[in-house]
C-alpha cells in the first residue's frame, strides 16, 4: 500500500514552503513547484505508525535518545554501505544546514579558508561567510555533460593552507554519485595538506540503480580521523519537518569541538517526533527506499527520454543520484534571471536558478522529480509548449 508514490495527497494549505510560499517566491502561485528539495511522496505508513503511537502517550515533556536510535543508526550504514560506525561519533544536530554551520564554528577560525566545489548548495557558503572565513573554489568541470573533480585546482586551493573542505557527496545539485577514487584522490590531498573533510551525505540513500554510495569517511582510517559526515532520514522518507540529523565524527578531538559548539548552544535535546521517526525509518525502512529508488529512476530516465526528443535545446545532467535533476538551459540564450522568469511566466514551472549554487551554475536550472509521474509529464509538457515558442 504505501508503495503506490502515483497517489500524492494535497499540499496546499499544510504550511508547506514548496506549495504555501509560491506567490512570496516565485511572483506567482499558479505554477507547478519544482524546487525545495523535499518530496510529494507521503511519508511512509510504517513512520506515521510510529508517531502515532508516540502521541497515544498524552505526556511530551523531556526526553533523550535511546540506543536504539543510535543503533538503527549503525546498522542502516553497515548494511548498506559496508560503513562500520561507533555509537560514540554520532553527534545531534537539529538539520544538515545548522551542522554546516557548527562545524565551520568548530573546526576553524575567523580570516580561515574553506574550500567548497561549486557548482553547490547554495547553504554552503553562508555557513562560510556568515562567519568571517573565506571561500576558497575549487569549480567543478563539465566533460561531455557530466560534472567531475578538479584535481590540479584542488591542489592549488590547498597550497593556501585552508583549515576545511565543505564536500557534497552525492554532489547536488549536479546528480554525482562521487567514486571511491575520486573520493579517495580528494581525501588524499586534504591528509597531505592537515585539511578538516565536512562531507554533507544527506543524499546517500538516493543513489540511483547501477550506482553506489562511498561514504568518504569509510575510504580509509586516516581518512575517518579527518573527517565529520553530515547524515539524515530527511530526504530520503521525507522527514525534513521533524529537524533530525547526525554528524559521525570518528576523532575524539574534533568530536570535542563540535559538540562543544552544539551543547554550548543548547542545542542538543532534539524533539521527541525526530527521535521516534528515524528510529522507525532506520529500522524498518530498506523495503520502501528501493521501492522509491525504482520509481525515482523511472521518472528520471522519462525525463531523460522527454527532453532529448521532444525539448533538445534542454540538456539533462547523468543523473546518479538525488532526486534533483539539473538542466543545461544554455543553449536558450538567456541569462539566469531571464530563465527563471521564463520557466516561472511562460512555462508555469518554479525551479531553483543555476546561479545561486555559485560558479558554473549559470545558464542551468535544478528541477525536483520526487512527484508523481502525472505531475512530472505536465510540466515537461508546459515546458515543451514554452520552448517552442521562443
Amino acid at each position: 500500500m504505501w508503495r503506490n508514490f502515483d497517489d500524492v495527497p494535497p499540499r496546499e494549505g499544510t504550511n508547506s514552503i514548496k506549495y504555501d510560499l509560491r506567490k512570496e517566491t516565485f511572483g506567482s502561485s499558479d505554477i507547478i513547484p519544482m524546487w525545495v528539495a523535499d518530496m510529494d511522496f507521503r511519508t511512509p505508513g510504517f513512520i506515521i505508525d510510529a508517531l502515532r503511537k508516540r502521541t497515544g502517550h498524552e505526556i511530551m515533556g523531556y526526553t533523550f535518545r535511546p540506543m536504539s536510535y543510535f543503533s538503527s543508526i549503525i546498522t542502516w550504514l553497515e548494511t548498506r554501505y559496508g560503513w562500520k560506525t561507533e555509537r560514540e561519533w554520532i553527534c545531534f544536530s537539529p538539520g544538515i544546514v545548522p551542522a554546516l554551520n557548527f562545524a565551520t564554528l568548530a573546526f576553524t577560525s575567523p580570516g580561515d579558508g574553506i574550500i567548497m566545489q561549486p557548482p553547490v548548495y547554495h547553504p554552503f557558503f553562508p555557513a562560510v561567510n556568515a562567519h568571517g572565513r573565506n571561500i576558497i573554489f575549487n569549480p567543478l568541470v563539465e566533460r561531455n555533460g557530466s560534472w567531475e573533480m578538479d584535481f590540479d585546482s584542488l591542489r592549488e586551493c590547498a597550497s593556501g593552507k585552508p583549515k576545511m573542505l565543505m564536500l557534497s557527496n552525492p554532489h547536488n545539485p549536479v546528480g554525482r554519485a562521487w567514486d571511491p577514487d575520486e573520493l579517495a584522490t580528494m581525501a588524499g590531498i586534504c591528509l597531505e595538506n592537515n585539511i578538516i573533510i565536512l562531507s554533507d551525505e544527506i543524499h546517500c540513500d538516493l543513489v540511483l540503480p547501477g550506482y553506489r554510495h562511498t561514504p568518504v569517511a569509510s575510504l580509509a582510517p586516516e581518512i575517518a580521523r579527518i573527517t565529520a559526515t553530515c547524515i539524515a532520514p530527511s530526504k530520503t522518507f521525507n522527514l525534513a519537518g521533524l529537524s533530525t540529523s547526525s554528524v559521525i565524527i570518528p576523532d575524539n578531538e574534533l568530536r570535542k569541538k563540535f559538540t562543544g559548539v552544539t551543547e554550548n548552544l543548547h542545542i542538543t535535546g532534539g524533539n521527541i517526533f525526530g527521535t521516534e521517526a528515524s528510529i522507525a525509518a532506520y529500522s524498518l525502512g530498506h523495503e520502501w527506499l528501493e521501492s522509491l529508488l525504482i520509481y525515482l529512476d523511472a521518472n528520471a530516465a522519462f525525463l531523460k527520454e522527454y527532453f532529448t526528443a521532444r525539448i533538445p535545446s534542454v540538456i539533462p545532467a547523468p543523473l546518479e543520484a538525488t532526486y534533483l535533476q539539473w538542466l543545461d538551459c544554455r543553449r536558450l540564450g538567456m541569462t539566469g534571471k531571464q530563465l527563471n522568469e521564463f520557466f516561472v511566466f511562460r512555462a508555469k514551472v518554479g525551479m531553483n536558478e543555476g546561479s545561486t549554487f555559485g560558479p558554473g551554475g549559470e545558464g542551468f536550472m535544478r528541477m525536483n522529480i520526487a512527484c508523481n509521474r502525472q505531475t512530472l509529464v505536465r510540466a515537461l509538457e508546459q515546458i515543451e509548449n514554452a520552448v517552442s515558442d521562443v
